[in-house]
């Protein structure tokens, strides 16, 4: 499998602007956005609207989907974090894309995080919390919280239904907290921190990951202490070598 244009949806967002910088000059990059993007082939769609994005997707080898509506309104998620992931898997397999790599999210196992002693690590209460804990891997069950989170739960299984029916190759990255500031600024964060390059060198990983690769969930996040989200599966598979630590910034 060879990749070489690469869409971005989403692309003017905070991930999105990362990864751009990280793939410039790597691949042949096209977004799909709503407003316009200076220096880059942009094609101006709402991913709610199925026809009108479906150009966007001829010619390309891969799709980076990361386009989302954060929050729980209903109306909101509806439109575009399930019928827009639908209409994004749908217009790949239309248009022949070879893979597909999807922003999912840590909510969708936050729930966890109100069970020990995943709750003293997302409060950090350090003293409360044993000298080694079991990581959450992409094998436990799913524990969404909020409408956001279900939906990521609902990308990860159009993800499963589009690479088992059609034959694509989907990566559902179960993104930790990419934040502005590019560093934590709240102690659940030293746990589930994930910088803008680390977040950014996941996705190439997943566009450069072997053929054989069929439908695979990963944990990114950086290399933080404090972590519950494992790692392991991302390193073995893709080769992610996160470059950050949450620890890095500690004050005192």
């Amino acid at each position: 499998m060879e990749i070489k244009k690469v869409l971005v949806t989403g692309m003017s967002g905070l991930i999105g602007n990362a990864v751009r910088k990280q793939l410039e000059g790597r691949y042949t990059l096209r977004a799909l956005n709503r407003r316009p993007l200076e220096g880059v082939d942009c094609h101006q769609g709402d991913i709610a609207d199925l026809e009108s994005i479906l150009p966007a997707f001829r010619g390309q080898d891969a799709v980076v989907h990361l386009a989302a509506l954060l929050g729980d309104d209903w109306e909101g998620v509806l439109k575009y974090n399930l019928q827009g992931a639908y209409n994004v898997f749908e217009a790949a397999r239309r248009a022949g894309v070879k893979r597909v790599v999807f922003a999912s999210s840590g909510t969708a196992v936050i729930g966890y995080e109100q069970h020990p002693p995943y709750a003293d690590l997302a409060a950090g209460r350090y003293e409360q919390v044993p000298p080694t804990w079991p990581l959450v891997t992409d094998q436990v069950p799913i524990y969404p919280m909020g409408l956001y989170g279900c939906s990521k739960v609902w990308g990860e299984a159009l993800g499963r239904h589009y690479s088992q029916a059609h034959g694509l190759s989907v990566f559902c990255l179960r993104l930790g907290r990419v934040n502005p500031e590019n560093r934590p600024t709240q102690p659940r964060e030293y746990g589930a921190w994930c910088s803008q390059r680390d977040a950014a060198q996941m996705v190439e990983k997943c566009l450069a990951a072997p053929p054989e690769l069929r439908f695979e969930i990963f944990y990114a996040a950086s290399d933080n202490r404090w972590a519950y989200r494992s790692l392991a599966n991302a390193r073995r598979l893709v080769g992610y070598a996160p470059q950050d630590s949450a620890e890095d910034y500690r004050q005192g």
